[in-house]
Order: C-alpha cells, then structure tokens, then sequence
C-alpha cells in the first residue's frame, strides 16, 4: 500500500479580524481562491469559497454561514490523518483531500486560540492506497485501532495528540469519539472523526469537539453556551446542529482549568519544533522561531556581551547557570527540570512515566498524575467524598446496567467481573444531597457491610442533547478513570482491571539500577547522587531530558 505525506513550504491559511470590529474573526485560506469563514459577531458569520470549477478564477460565493447545513450528531502537538474513504469521498483528489484537512485544521487552531491553547499541526499523512488500521462504521473499534496504530508510531513521530479523519460514517448518531481526560496519554490522546459535511468548517468542529473531551471538557450543562443555537451554539454541546458550532463557553474554560490544575496535559508546556511543523517555518505565525526576535529581544542584542533575550533560562542577558531549576514538580509525578547553561529556554516537560508508584505505592502515575480514588470522590462529591468499601464496587457493578457497569459498546453495558469492579462505575461514601455537577445525579445502594450497612453512592451523568444517550461520543464520566489502581500490581485500562506489568514501567525502571526511575521519554530520572542515563555511576541526578542537575542559588 502507499500513502502521502506532506511538507511544504508556501504559506496560504491565515487568522485575523476585520478591520475596525471589534470581536470579529477571520478563517481564511488563500491557497486555491478565497476559502474561509469571516465572523462579525456572535449571531453574523460568512463563508466564502470559490464557485464550483472556479478555484483560480476570481468569482467566489459569499454566503450566510447559517444557511450551512450539518446534520445531527453527537495539538499541542497535532497529527492529523486522513483515511482511505476520506480520500475516496473526495473523488480521489489528493489536493482537494489535502486542502481540506488543512482548512480544517486552520479552523481548530483559531478555535482553541480563545482558550489560550495553540494546535500546532506537524504532520499530514493521508492513507490514499489502503487503510493501515480497519477503519469501519464502528467508531469504538476503530478508535481503539488507531490509538494504538498512534503508540506504534510515537517513536518516530513525537506528538501530543492525534486525529483521524474517515469518509466513513459512523453507526448511530456519533459522529466522533475520543477518551475523556487523555491529553498527552501515551495511549489514549487522540480520537477518530466521521467527515459528515462538504465543508471544512464542519469537520474542524467535530475535531474541536472530541479533542476538548481529550482536554477534560464534557458536554455542555444547561445555562453554560451563550451561543443561540441558530447561531450555531456552542463546539462542547452533546449534539451538533445547523449551523456549525464555533466557540467555547465559561463552562469549557473552567472545565479546562480544573484539569490542567490537576496534573493534566503536562505536555502543553513544550513549545512544538517550529523547525518540523507543518507548512514550515514563517514569520507571524505566533511562535518565536529561529532568526526572530520580538522587540525587546532586538534592543538586547545590540548590547555588548548579551547571551540571551528571553526566555526563563535567561537572566539580564546572560544564561542562566547549569542547573538552575527552571520548572519545578507540579506533583507527586512530576519532574524538575533545569536550565543547562547553552539555551535560554527550559527543556520540555517531563514526568513520570505512566504506570510508576506514587502516594507510597498506593497509586499509580497517569498522564502526569497521580489517580486515586480519594481525589475522583472529592471532585465528584466535594470535600467529604471518599471511596466506598470494595464490596460496594463487587455488588453494584455486576449488574451490568445503566447504574453498574464496566463501561459500554455500542449501547450495550458490560457487566464487571469481581476482578474488574474496582474499574466500573466509581462508588463513593457522602453525606452530600447530590453530585456536584449540575447533569449529574446520584445512584444509591444499600448494601450490608458486616454488621452494619453501607449507602454506595454512585454517579450517573446525563448526556444532555444526545438523542441515544446510550451512544455518547466519550467515556462516562461515572466511571473510574484509566490509570487508576484496582489491586497490587494491578490499574484500570478502559474499564478493565490489567496487570500493570503491560505499561512497562518497571521494566523500563530496572535499567535505572535502583537509583532512579523511567521518564514519559523512556529516559531514567536518576536519584541526587546519581548520573544518568543508567544512574550506575556519582552525579547529581536528573536525566538526558532534564538539563544537569547542579547546585546554583539563581
């Protein structure tokens, strides 16, 4: 089979305003004619694309945006893939294929722009001979496919998230599917999307959609979009209409806040290679790149003996000295990182890889967190939740209903295993009347506990505006979360309790000789005293990633 990558060089996908308004966006492609989205408020958007065989001519179509029909449906680092009916869907046509994803992807970044999140598109691969996953109308298949096709690839291909966009559409009414609190999961950051409109827009909106559930956003609560549905709503409601959704709400914000607060998406500090990103490198763009300056960088380099500009590493226009701590643990699975005496920025982020022990040996480490059911109760019930004995996960989880369960499939509940229970529907002990989201309601059993009994209190989110509710485009909020410990030397994996061997945490620790543990890079994190990379010989700790650990008072 054969597929096409792209790199190129001319810059044609742009974000602006229009001139004199405040609050307007622009959305535009100059590649082959005008073709973008132009929004003069909240309830006034056009689009603009070239007539129909006319993309090198100069008549275009300018339309209302709301007279653009979808149908009903439910990076960092990005890559983003197009499948092979994706390329078939669009007559066989690389360009138009290529012109497309790309628009789509101009229209995610302006998107996540408002919440202060760049998606730096650095690689385009389209599958245009034969699908190197099975890509089928079944969207939890094939989203389990290419996350791992995604993992296989992250060696070669560093990427924070990654995106598949298929002609083929989905069974039901999904229309996109990607795990709830995954950015930057090794396994799990990324999501598939069915390409259920002739506009690019459509598709960015889906894509911006799923990628927000990655980012911790769930669907929106009533009295959260400020949007009116006629002019478009908003990209985090359950269910997307006509016409298309473009912007956040308060509610994703703080949704989003509260997850990076928490040791989610510990990725997004570093900054993508300019020198790798898709389109190439170019000034305006909004990152600083090799050559560039910003204003008071010039006016420092015209100094005598200036080293640096800016940067955290950089200090009155001198480095700063090796291993200066430039950025300290955020957490119990965090790691430092210091500055290394050569470049004015602060090496990337990096943390604990996922399967390490944390809270001594009572958890375990995922994404950058530490997962304990103690911290999934506080944030489902406020300050008194806490977990409930196991036999509370043992009785209401083999049930295998709506209220006690190992996750679902096609809207059909699996019933959980005694060896699973502990990674179905999470169960609480709380004096609170209810849950602490608004779309959530508490699911309570009484079970006998020795000689007393015990009120398990589970949590069951409704997913407003889905018309099968049963077929929702993430992973219910309800259950207890991937990467959480369910047993020794056991974690949750996607509503199953596996032995933790498969994260191969420790296997990759034992090259650290009991000095040290592995890095999310595979690197060992020696202990102070110890040098990497094996931590076999005296040093000061650190690893390959972190800048040299040294002593320095600034």
């Amino acid at each position: 089979g054969s597929f096409y990558l792209f790199w190129f060089q001319d810059h044609c996908y742009y974000h602006g305003s229009v001139k004199g308004i405040q609050g307007s966006s622009v959305v535009i492609s100059t590649c082959a004619g005008l073709r973008g989205m132009i929004t003069v408020n909240n309830s006034v958007s056009y689009m603009i694309a070239p007539l129909a065989n006319q993309t090198h001519s100069q008549e275009h179509a300018v339309f209302n945006a709301q007279s653009l029909k979808l149908p009903v449906g439910t990076c960092q680092r990005c890559i983003l893939i197009g499948s092979l009916f994706q390329f078939v869907k669009h007559g066989r046509d690389l360009e138009m294929t290529r012109t497309k994803l790309l628009e789509a992807a101009n229209f995610v970044d302006k998107y996540y722009k408002s919440l202060n999140i760049r998606v730096a598109l650095i690689w385009l691969e389209i599958w245009n001979d034969q699908d190197k996953i099975p890509v089928t109308n079944n969207p939890y298949s094939t989203l389990g496919a290419f996350l791992a096709w995604r993992r296989k690839q992250l060696p070669q291909l560093p990427n924070d998230n990654a995106q598949l966009v298929t002609g083929v559409p989905f069974q039901g009414t999904i229309i996109g599917l990607a795990p709830l609190k995954a950015m930057c999961s090794e396994y799990q950051s990324g999501g598939v999307n069915s390409d259920h409109s002739n506009s690019a827009v459509g598709i960015a909106a889906t894509m911006a959609h799923e990628m927000g559930h990655n980012f911790g956003m769930s669907h929106d609560s009533p009295g959260c979009c400020l949007s009116q549905p006629e002019d478009g709503g908003c990209i985090m409601a359950a269910a997307t209409g006509d016409p298309f959704p473009r912007v956040f709400n308060p509610c994703n914000q703080k949704e989003l806040k509260r997850y990076l607060s928490s040791g989610g998406g510990k990725c997004l500090f570093n900054p993508p290679n300019t020198r790798v990103m898709y389109g190439g490198q170019r000034c305006g763009n909004g990152y600083l790149e090799e050559g560039e300056e910003e204003f008071h960088c010039f006016l420092s380099h015209l100094l005598p003996r200036s080293e640096c500009a800016h940067g955290v590493c950089c200090h009155e226009c001198k480095l700063k000295s090796p291993g200066v701590m430039c950025r300290p643990p955020s957490g119990s699975c965090d790691l430092p990182e210091y500055c290394d005496g050569k470049s004015e920025s602060c090496p990337a982020n990096f943390y604990l890889g996922d399967g390490s022990s944390c809270e001594d040996g009572s958890a375990y480490c995922y994404t950058g967190i530490c997962l304990t059911l103690q911290q999934q109760c506080l944030s489902l019930w406020g300050k008194d939740g806490r977990p409930a004995p196991d036999l509370c996960f043992t009785e209401v989880n083999k049930a295998g209903d709506t209220y006690g369960n190992c996750g679902s499939f096609m809207g059909t509940y699996r019933k959980c295993t005694e060896r699973n229970a502990k990674c179905g529907k999470i169960q609480c002990l709380s004096a609170a009347s209810k849950p602490l989201e608004s779309n959530a309601v508490a699911i309570d059993t009484n079970i006998r506990y020795g000689q007393q009994k015990i009120l398990c209190r589970g949590t069951h989110v409704y997913q407003r505006g889905q018309g099968n509710e049963d077929q929702s485009d993430t992973l219910d909020p309800g259950l207890v979360q991937t990467g959480t410990k369910c047993g020794e030397n056991a974690i949750c994996f996607e509503g199953e309790c596996r032995n933790a061997s498969f994260m191969q945490a420790e296997e990759c620790s034992s090259k650290c000789h009991g000095h040290g543990l592995c890095n999310n890079n595979h690197n060992c994190h020696c202990n102070s005293g110890w040098a990497p990379p094996f931590c076999e010989t005296s040093g000061s700790g650190g690893s390959l990633d972190s800048g040299p650990v040294i002593a320095h008072s600034t």
